[in-house]
């Protein structure tokens, strides 16, 4: 079986395949008498496309069975996705430039703190919680096309070296 090391999710590392979302390093807006901080612009919304425009939803995901075996990777033609955890929990992000190659898989460790925007057409795992009852909003495209491709991996048996 394939083992894919867990690297720490950097935006460096991640921005072939979108833009990692966090406010680390990002100067506030104080906001509400000074009882808030706003952070901006912090990732581009890409759903236009096609008539497409902007949906955003709360997924609450299950953990996923250890060891993390690979099974399907899908993209979105139409537009990029963001999820962003809002239970300060460690979560895990695989991506690729193509599905069919071992070689330009990755997979990172984000922090509870850090989202992550797929670029439209970026290949991508789907939602992998370490813990069940986590919460992520997600910002996607909503439109009458339909916006997802899955492919099939589970023949190339990939394992996802993380405890």
């Amino acid at each position: 079986m394939l083992k894919l090391a867990v690297e720490s999710l950097t935006a460096k590392a991640f921005s072939p395949f979108g833009d990692v979302v966090e406010t680390s390093g990002v100067a506030p807006l104080h906001i509400n008498q000074g009882y808030a901080e706003r952070f901006d612009n912090l990732a581009p919304i890409d759903v236009a496309d096609q008539g497409g425009a902007t949906k955003v939803s709360i997924f609450e995901a299950k953990a996923i069975a250890r060891p993390i075996v690979l099974r399907v990777m899908e993209r979105h033609p139409l537009g990029s996705q963001i999820f962003y955890p809002l239970q300060n929990c460690p979560w895990i992000v695989v991506v690729c430039g193509d599905p069919r190659d071992f070689s330009s898989y990755r997979a990172f460790l984000a922090a509870g703190s850090q989202g992550v925007n797929y670029r439209r057409n970026a290949w991508h795992h789907p939602l992998i919680a370490l813990q069940n009852s986590e919460r992520f909003i997600v910002v996607d495209r909503l439109g009458q096309q339909s916006n997802l491709e899955e492919i099939d991996i589970s023949g190339m048996a990939f394992l996802v070296d993380h405890e």
